[in-house]
């Protein structure tokens, strides 16, 4: 009597399995009955998502939030601003710098040091 291993059996079998999976599955995708129906598959799942893109958009219209499309152009815009305002400060550095002006900083006019002191009160007098 010889021994069986059933691990190799149960091997045997699975790769008996995926042979004939995989032969059905080539078959399948060489009829033309298959490209059709993945493309009404393709079609179906864009003409899901379309609708389901402008379901949102009417939700967030009820909702008076703004939408995916409404953020964006908006932060276009606002980095738009945000590169003018940049330039009309370089522009704005180097009239200050022909002109002489003495350069500020951010915060305003440079201050000079703080070297008076305030009047003692009366109790530190004593």
């Amino acid at each position: 009597m010889a021994e069986t291993d059933p691990l190799a059996l149960w091997q045997e079998m699975i790769g008996e399995v995926e042979k004939g999976f995989n032969a059905f599955a080539n078959q399948a995708m060489t009829s033309p009955e298959f490209s059709k129906l993945i493309h009404r598959a393709g079609g179906f799942a864009a003409s899901s998502q379309k609708q389901l893109g402008d379901l949102i958009e009417k939700y967030l219209l009820v909702m008076n939030l703004p939408s995916r499309a409404q953020v964006v152009g908006i932060a276009e815009r606002l980095l738009s601003i945000e590169a003018q305002l940049n330039n009309m400060k370089e522009l704005l550095q180097q009239i200050q710098k022909s002109s002489g002006a003495p350069q500020t900083s951010p915060s305003g006019p440079a201050r000079p040091p703080r070297t008076r002191r305030p009047p003692a009160s009366p109790e530190e007098q004593t």
